[in-house]
Protein backbone atom coordinates (compact mmCIF):
# COMPACT_ATOMS: atom_id res chain seq x y z
CA UNK A 1 0.00 0.00 0.00
CA UNK A 2 1.40 3.44 -1.20
CA UNK A 3 2.82 5.70 1.77
CA UNK A 4 2.31 9.61 1.27
CA UNK A 5 6.27 9.50 2.69
CA UNK A 6 7.32 7.03 0.23
CA UNK A 7 7.36 10.27 -2.63
CA UNK A 8 10.19 13.20 -2.80
CA UNK A 9 8.03 16.03 -4.96
CA UNK A 10 4.70 16.49 -4.52
CA UNK A 11 3.88 18.19 -8.10
CA UNK A 12 1.11 20.76 -7.88
CA UNK A 13 -1.76 22.17 -10.09
CA UNK A 14 -2.15 26.05 -8.51
CA UNK A 15 -5.51 26.84 -9.49
CA UNK A 16 -8.41 25.22 -8.06
CA UNK A 17 -5.68 23.64 -5.65
CA UNK A 18 -4.28 25.79 -3.80
CA UNK A 19 -5.73 29.20 -5.45
CA UNK A 20 -9.74 29.73 -4.99
CA UNK A 21 -10.02 30.12 -8.54
CA UNK A 22 -13.79 29.76 -8.87
CA UNK A 23 -14.38 32.49 -6.34
CA UNK A 24 -11.40 34.07 -8.51
CA UNK A 25 -13.76 33.82 -11.33
CA UNK A 26 -16.80 34.62 -10.11
CA UNK A 27 -15.57 38.00 -8.42
CA UNK A 28 -13.38 38.70 -12.01
CA UNK A 29 -16.38 38.23 -13.88
CA UNK A 30 -18.86 40.23 -12.08
CA UNK A 31 -18.74 43.04 -14.08
CA UNK A 32 -20.38 40.70 -16.59
CA UNK A 33 -22.53 38.77 -14.71
CA UNK A 34 -24.11 41.41 -12.54
CA UNK A 35 -25.98 42.52 -15.56
CA UNK A 36 -27.22 39.18 -15.83
CA UNK A 37 -29.52 39.01 -13.17
CA UNK A 38 -30.54 35.66 -11.31
CA UNK A 39 -30.86 33.63 -14.98
CA UNK A 40 -27.91 32.13 -14.62
CA UNK A 41 -26.53 30.34 -11.40
CA UNK A 42 -22.98 29.99 -10.08
CA UNK A 43 -22.09 26.54 -11.62
CA UNK A 44 -23.32 27.60 -15.04
CA UNK A 45 -21.34 30.61 -14.99
CA UNK A 46 -18.00 28.52 -14.28
CA UNK A 47 -19.38 25.99 -16.56
CA UNK A 48 -19.80 28.33 -19.27
CA UNK A 49 -16.35 29.44 -18.31
CA UNK A 50 -14.45 26.23 -18.27
CA UNK A 51 -15.77 25.26 -22.18
CA UNK A 52 -14.71 28.53 -23.59
CA UNK A 53 -11.27 28.70 -21.56
CA UNK A 54 -10.82 24.67 -22.60
CA UNK A 55 -11.84 25.57 -26.32
CA UNK A 56 -8.92 28.58 -26.32
CA UNK A 57 -6.55 27.01 -24.83
CA UNK A 58 -6.95 24.31 -27.19
CA UNK A 59 -6.79 26.68 -30.60
CA UNK A 60 -4.34 28.96 -29.59
CA UNK A 61 -2.02 27.21 -27.05
CA UNK A 62 0.83 29.36 -27.68
CA UNK A 63 -0.87 32.29 -26.18
CA UNK A 64 -0.57 33.59 -22.16
CA UNK A 65 -3.10 33.04 -19.82
CA UNK A 66 -4.45 36.86 -19.55
CA UNK A 67 -4.77 36.89 -23.25
CA UNK A 68 -7.09 33.65 -22.99
CA UNK A 69 -8.96 34.58 -20.07
CA UNK A 70 -9.22 38.51 -21.95
CA UNK A 71 -10.92 35.69 -25.25
CA UNK A 72 -12.88 33.99 -22.73
CA UNK A 73 -14.53 37.41 -21.25
CA UNK A 74 -15.67 38.20 -25.17
CA UNK A 75 -17.06 34.68 -25.81
CA UNK A 76 -19.11 34.66 -22.41
CA UNK A 77 -20.40 38.83 -23.36
CA UNK A 78 -21.40 37.01 -26.59
CA UNK A 79 -23.39 33.96 -25.10
CA UNK A 80 -25.25 36.17 -23.11
CA UNK A 81 -26.10 39.13 -25.51
CA UNK A 82 -24.45 41.65 -23.45
CA UNK A 83 -22.27 44.29 -24.66
CA UNK A 84 -18.34 45.22 -23.45
CA UNK A 85 -15.46 46.91 -24.43
CA UNK A 86 -12.39 45.31 -25.47
CA UNK A 87 -10.52 47.27 -22.12
CA UNK A 88 -13.06 45.29 -19.54
CA UNK A 89 -11.79 42.16 -21.01
CA UNK A 90 -8.29 42.84 -20.56
CA UNK A 91 -9.01 43.74 -16.69
CA UNK A 92 -10.67 40.10 -16.46
CA UNK A 93 -7.51 38.45 -18.36
CA UNK A 94 -5.01 40.62 -15.83
CA UNK A 95 -7.68 39.53 -12.70
CA UNK A 96 -5.23 36.54 -11.63
CA UNK A 97 -3.24 38.45 -9.18
CA UNK A 98 -6.58 39.22 -7.50
CA UNK A 99 -7.52 35.38 -6.76
CA UNK A 100 -7.78 34.25 -3.11
CA UNK A 101 -5.56 31.41 -1.60
CA UNK A 102 -7.53 28.70 0.15
CA UNK A 103 -7.39 29.58 3.68
CA UNK A 104 -5.54 26.05 4.54
CA UNK A 105 -2.97 26.23 1.59
CA UNK A 106 -0.21 28.38 2.87
CA UNK A 107 0.28 26.69 6.31
CA UNK A 108 -0.01 23.37 4.74
CA UNK A 109 2.73 24.26 1.95
CA UNK A 110 5.10 25.35 4.66
CA UNK A 111 4.71 22.07 6.47
CA UNK A 112 4.98 20.31 3.46
CA UNK A 113 8.61 22.06 2.34
CA UNK A 114 9.72 20.41 5.52
CA UNK A 115 9.29 17.08 3.82
CA UNK A 116 9.34 17.41 -0.15
CA UNK A 117 10.41 19.16 -3.10
CA UNK A 118 7.41 21.41 -4.45
CA UNK A 119 6.81 21.61 -7.86
CA UNK A 120 4.33 23.74 -9.76
CA UNK A 121 2.78 22.74 -13.50
CA UNK A 122 0.33 25.13 -14.43
CA UNK A 123 -2.13 26.39 -17.33
CA UNK A 124 -1.08 30.07 -16.56
CA UNK A 125 1.92 32.32 -16.97
CA UNK A 126 5.17 33.73 -14.83
CA UNK A 127 3.55 36.74 -14.19
CA UNK A 128 -0.02 35.57 -13.09
CA UNK A 129 1.60 33.23 -10.88
CA UNK A 130 4.48 35.57 -9.17
CA UNK A 131 1.14 37.29 -8.17
CA UNK A 132 -0.19 34.14 -6.54
CA UNK A 133 2.68 32.75 -5.25
CA UNK A 134 3.17 35.50 -3.01
CA UNK A 135 -0.21 34.36 -0.99
CA UNK A 136 0.98 31.29 -1.17
CA UNK A 137 3.71 32.16 1.32
CA UNK A 138 6.32 29.02 0.06
CA UNK A 139 9.36 29.01 -2.51
CA UNK A 140 9.12 26.31 -5.13
CA UNK A 141 11.67 24.22 -6.25
CA UNK A 142 10.41 24.59 -10.07
CA UNK A 143 7.64 26.17 -11.18
CA UNK A 144 6.76 25.15 -15.09
CA UNK A 145 4.31 27.13 -16.41
CA UNK A 146 2.14 27.14 -20.02
CA UNK A 147 4.11 29.84 -20.81
CA UNK A 148 7.26 28.06 -20.56
CA UNK A 149 5.72 24.93 -22.13
CA UNK A 150 3.92 26.37 -24.81
CA UNK A 151 0.64 24.33 -24.47
CA UNK A 152 -2.23 24.16 -22.02
CA UNK A 153 -2.66 20.88 -19.47
CA UNK A 154 -4.17 18.14 -20.42
CA UNK A 155 -1.61 18.41 -22.99
CA UNK A 156 0.80 15.06 -22.66
CA UNK A 157 3.60 17.92 -23.70
CA UNK A 158 3.23 19.87 -20.04
CA UNK A 159 3.22 16.78 -18.41
CA UNK A 160 6.29 15.38 -20.72
CA UNK A 161 8.34 19.04 -19.72
CA UNK A 162 7.69 18.57 -16.58
CA UNK A 163 9.52 15.45 -15.97
CA UNK A 164 12.32 16.05 -18.12
CA UNK A 165 13.67 18.98 -15.89
CA UNK A 166 12.54 16.77 -12.73
CA UNK A 167 15.04 14.39 -13.88
CA UNK A 168 17.79 17.16 -13.89
CA UNK A 169 17.12 17.17 -9.89
CA UNK A 170 17.50 13.14 -9.94
CA UNK A 171 13.72 12.19 -9.71
CA UNK A 172 11.72 9.90 -12.14
CA UNK A 173 7.88 9.24 -12.21
CA UNK A 174 7.70 7.33 -9.34
CA UNK A 175 9.13 9.96 -6.68
CA UNK A 176 6.63 11.85 -8.18
CA UNK A 177 3.15 12.71 -6.13
CA UNK A 178 0.97 14.85 -8.72
CA UNK A 179 -1.27 16.89 -6.59
CA UNK A 180 -4.28 18.77 -8.14
CA UNK A 181 -7.87 18.92 -7.85
CA UNK A 182 -8.74 18.78 -11.68
CA UNK A 183 -9.30 15.36 -13.00
CA UNK A 184 -9.78 16.67 -16.72
CA UNK A 185 -6.06 19.13 -16.54
CA UNK A 186 -4.10 16.60 -14.27
CA UNK A 187 -5.34 13.46 -13.03
CA UNK A 188 -6.30 12.10 -16.33
CA UNK A 189 -3.15 12.65 -18.30
CA UNK A 190 -1.06 12.17 -14.84
CA UNK A 191 -2.54 8.23 -15.07
CA UNK A 192 -1.31 8.16 -18.81
CA UNK A 193 2.46 8.99 -17.18
CA UNK A 194 2.08 6.10 -14.43
CA UNK A 195 2.12 9.12 -12.17
CA UNK A 196 0.57 8.57 -8.31
CA UNK A 197 -2.17 10.81 -8.15
CA UNK A 198 -3.35 12.91 -4.91
CA UNK A 199 -6.62 14.51 -5.25
CA UNK A 200 -7.43 17.47 -3.70
CA UNK A 201 -11.59 17.02 -3.68
CA UNK A 202 -12.18 21.09 -3.40
CA UNK A 203 -15.83 20.43 -4.12
CA UNK A 204 -16.37 17.30 -2.26
CA UNK A 205 -19.53 19.23 -0.98
CA UNK A 206 -20.66 20.21 -4.48
CA UNK A 207 -22.46 18.54 -7.54
CA UNK A 208 -20.52 18.80 -11.16
CA UNK A 209 -17.44 19.93 -12.31
CA UNK A 210 -17.31 23.89 -11.75
CA UNK A 211 -14.79 25.64 -13.43
CA UNK A 212 -13.14 22.38 -15.07
CA UNK A 213 -14.55 20.41 -18.00
CA UNK A 214 -15.84 17.05 -17.62
CA UNK A 215 -13.01 14.36 -18.04
CA UNK A 216 -15.46 11.50 -19.28
CA UNK A 217 -14.30 8.99 -16.98
CA UNK A 218 -13.06 8.30 -13.88
CA UNK A 219 -9.49 8.39 -13.43
CA UNK A 220 -7.52 6.39 -11.26
CA UNK A 221 -6.83 8.14 -7.71
CA UNK A 222 -4.36 6.78 -5.10
CA UNK A 223 -4.98 9.71 -2.49
CA UNK A 224 -7.98 12.06 -1.76
CA UNK A 225 -7.93 14.85 0.42
CA UNK A 226 -10.73 17.19 0.68
CA UNK A 227 -8.02 20.47 1.14
CA UNK A 228 -4.80 20.75 1.63
CA UNK A 229 -4.95 21.05 5.43
CA UNK A 230 -6.26 17.50 5.23
CA UNK A 231 -3.49 16.65 3.01
CA UNK A 232 -0.52 17.45 5.66
CA UNK A 233 -2.71 16.42 8.79
CA UNK A 234 -2.64 12.85 7.07
CA UNK A 235 0.77 13.39 6.62
CA UNK A 236 2.02 14.19 10.17
CA UNK A 237 -0.28 11.08 11.37
CA UNK A 238 1.64 8.75 8.90
CA UNK A 239 5.22 10.16 10.37
CA UNK A 240 3.60 9.40 14.22
CA UNK A 241 2.92 6.16 12.99
CA UNK A 242 -1.09 6.74 13.21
Amino acid sequence: MKKLSDFKVLTFDCYGTLIDWETGIINGLAPLTSRLGARVSRDEILQAHAKYESRQQRWTPGRAYPQILTSVYRRLAEEWNLPISISEAEDYGNSVANWPAFPDTAEALQYLKQHFKLVILSNVDARSFSASNARLQVVFDGVYTAEDIGSYKPSHRNFEYMLEYLSDLGMTAADVLHTAESLFHDHTPANAFGLTSCWIYRRHAQPGFGATMDPGGMPTIDFRFNSMGDFADAHRKELAGG
